[in-house]
Parts: C-alpha cells; structure tokens; sequence
C-alpha cells in the first residue's frame, strides 16, 4: 500500500493538505483532507510508514469504511451505524401484515425462463381476473398557480418543464404551523403513537408522492388498520372537526378549545382521506399487500402475484417503444420520458425481464406494454376493494400528462360519510 502512494504518477502530486495516497481504480490521489502533520488520511493511514505499527480493521458495524483497531471500542460508541434508541412510536412489523410461510414461494424463475404454456397460462389468468374492471381512467390533472409563470418561461426547455410538473411544494409558509419530521420505515410506524396526534386526536391525511411498490400497501396499514383502528377501539372522538369553511381560523380555534359539540359530526373518522402517486408495481410484495383477499376471491395466489407484479413492469420499463412516438415529439423529450419511467427504480428489475428479445415470438411490444398496465390495473383494485371494506370510497385517476411521468395515476380515499358521492 505505502509503495503504491509513493510511486511518480502521470496526475503529479496530491493537492495541498490532501492525501498522499494514489487510488489506483480512480486514478488519481486521495482527495481527503489530512491532520497537521501527517501525509494520509485516516482511511489510508496505513499507507504511511510512520502508522504502519496501528492495524486498521473494517468496522463490525458498517465494513464499509475502517477504524484502528486500538480505537475500536471508543469508535463504536459513537459510530454513525451504531443500533439507536427506538421512538415510542417504533413498534416492529405493525404494519407489515401477517406472514403465511405456505403461500410465500420459496424460488419462482425469471420470466424469461418460463416455459411458453406457463407464460400463456398465466396471461389467460390475468385476462380473466381483469374482466370487467374500467381501464379507462377519468383525468384531473391539476396545476398550481405558483407554477404559471415558470411553465410558460421561453427560457424553460423541455428537461426544466418537466422537472417543475413533477414538483410539489414543500415550503409551508402558513403562520402558527408546526412541522415535525419522523425518520422511520413505514413499516414499523405507529401513528397514534405520535405525541402531537396521540394528544390532540387530531384526523389525519395521508399524502404520499409516488410510494413505490409495497410503501403504498404499508402506508395504507398504517393508515386505516393502525390509526383508524385505535380510535375505535377506544370509542374516541376529536375535540372539534377541524373544517374551514365560512368560519375564520380564529373562530374554528376558539371553538375547538370550547369543545363545541356543535362541529364534532355524527361519524367521525381518524383519516380523513388518502392521497398516493402510485408507482414500481414490480417493488410490490405479497406479504405486505393489502389486496390478498382480492386475488384469493379470484382463484389466485402468492405464485400469480408475484408473476403479475413483475409482468407490470412491461408497462414503462424496457419498452423500444411507446404509442407516443407517432406523435411529434422530440428525441430529447423521448429520452427523458424513458428515464423518468425507472427514476424509482434502483434495486429493481431491469431490462433482463423487461425487453422484447425475453419473449421471442410470442408478445410484441405493444402486447406487453397493455399487460404491464392490466397487471397494474389488478394490484390496484386490490386496494381499492381494500379500501372499500375499510368504510372509504377510493378512485383511480390520472393526474399528469404520460409525457411528464408513465408512472401517472393517483389512488384517492375519503370516508364513505364524507364523499360527496361514490365510486367504484
């Protein structure tokens, strides 16, 4: 290691203050900055001759950086990767669903693999659960004002267009407002559980911005099974119903700390409505859906979710083509178009399921991309039947324009005595 970090390189010498230490694969010096006196980093230290007596060893914790071993036990104290203490709100799986080991499949091969009379087998299955759903969704796509003069800015190309569609605005400048934010996997979050909800029983609205996969079936548990249901368990209502209508901000507070019975309805709800982007069908996982009931009723199973799940994926990823293309769209916009659709895809299947040459002769591109969106299609109204049960009215929708984001359709819930009518 030391003659590597003495040896002439082409790059000349490391920068002042910096590492001494030649990265080879990088070609180039270390970048980090080093203590007084000293030619190396602490992560190459070892290269040094005058450190060459303190052995670093890779940290138990996270072997993805090092820590001398004579230090191990003070590094570990205080090592970024150390085991935390868990929230009150922690509690482990609570929405993670129940675990049936019989229906889990202990190893399913790639699509690709697939004899033809299973993958068409499995094709007539899908076609066959999807009669009769509605594919053809309503549109409301909406735009804020704020957005106005930026979309119509000359100076906007497409690439800057699309990024500020895709925005949602994060700076809540609304006075007296108070914000917390929680750093915890949605599976193991318990919201009532929270201080700020727990204390003042407050409705909640769950808004979240493409949730992929099973985010969206854990978000909904922890909604309508973790939250709804402690509420009802202990017969609670709020304070007072939180609505703006004619009543100015002042008023509604002053009423809600009188206790006015007046404002509380008949029905009360703890979630008083749902909002998710769905997105990565393909992330989704049969433990954690929310739609088991559904596929059973339809005579399917773990096998045929994860199929399916993974079939879903033909309907933005992969594709050679799509039906915009006989429009006049630009390259430029074509290639953003493309990357958008696996912008939430990192860790997912890629192109080895997704591209035409995996089904030679059997599906062309087209085909696949209409099944992709039925698999779509089946996963979602699995939610929204369980949904449905859990005393909400849910709709499908678009929200976007497909050129903006292939991932464009909006899961929306309110409580079936707050909607103004019902969908289906």
């Amino acid at each position: 290691m030391a003659d590597s970090a003495r040896t002439p390189h082409a790059t000349g010498f490391p920068a002042e203050g910096r590492c001494s230490y030649y990265v080879e694969k990088k070609k180039r010096f270390c970048r980090m900055v080093v203590a007084a006196g000293k030619r190396f980093c602490g992560e190459h230290a070892g290269a040094a001759e005058e450190e060459n007596a303190r052995k670093r060893i890779l940290c138990p914790l996270d072997p993805k950086h090092t820590v001398y071993e004579d230090q191990l036990a003070k590094h570990l104290k205080k090592c970024n990767s150390r085991e935390k203490p868990k929230p009150d709100f922690f509690i482990q799986d609570i929405n993670a669903g129940l675990k049936d080991e019989t229906e889990i499949p202990e190893q399913l091969v790639p699509i690709s693999s697939l004899p033809e009379d299973q993958l068409e087998n499995l094709i007539k299955k899908l076609r066959k659960a999807s009669e009769g759903l509605n594919s053809t969704l309503k549109d409301h796509i909406m735009s804020h004002p704020a957005l106005y003069d930026a979309l119509n800015d000359p100076k906007n190309g497409d690439s800057a267009t699309k990024h500020l569609k895709q925005q949602v605005d994060g700076k809540h400048r609304k006075k007296n407002s108070v914000f917390e934010r929680l750093q915890i996997d949605i599976q193991h979050l318990c919201l009532n559980k929270i201080p700020v909800l727990r204390e003042g029983k407050l409705p909640v609205v769950g808004i979240g911005k493409h949730l992929c996969g099973v985010a969206t079936d854990l978000a909904l548990r922890c909604l309508v099974e973790t939250y709804a249901a402690s509420f009802e368990e202990r017969n609670e209502e709020p304070l007072a119903k939180r609505i703006k209508n004619d009543k100015t901000e002042k008023e509604i507070n002053t009423l809600a700390k009188e206790g006015n019975e007046k404002n509380v309805p008949e029905k009360w709800t703890p979630v008083a409505g749902i909002v998710i982007a769905l997105c990565c069908h393909h992330r989704c996982d049969w433990r954690h859906y929310v739609g088991k009931e559904y596929f059973r009723a339809l005579g399917l199973g773990a096998v045929e979710f994860h199929y399916f799940q993974r079939m879903s994926s033909w309907a933005t990823c992969g594709m050679q083509k799509t039906s915009f293309e006989a429009s006049n769209i630009t390259t430029k916009r074509k290639d953003n178009q493309n990357n958008d659709s696996e912008e939430h895809d990192e860790g997912g299947y890629r192109v080895t399921d997704d591209s035409s040459e995996s089904l030679p002769g059997l599906l062309t591109v087209e085909e696949k991309k209409k099944i992709g969106h039925l698999c779509k299609l089946l996963i979602d109204q699995g939610r929204i039947q369980y949904l449905q049960q859990k005393g909400f009215n849910p709709a499908l929708q678009y929200y976007t324009d497909p050129l903006v984001s292939l991932e464009n359709v909006l899961l929306t819930a309110l409580p079936i005595h707050s909607s103004p009518e019902t969908t289906a």
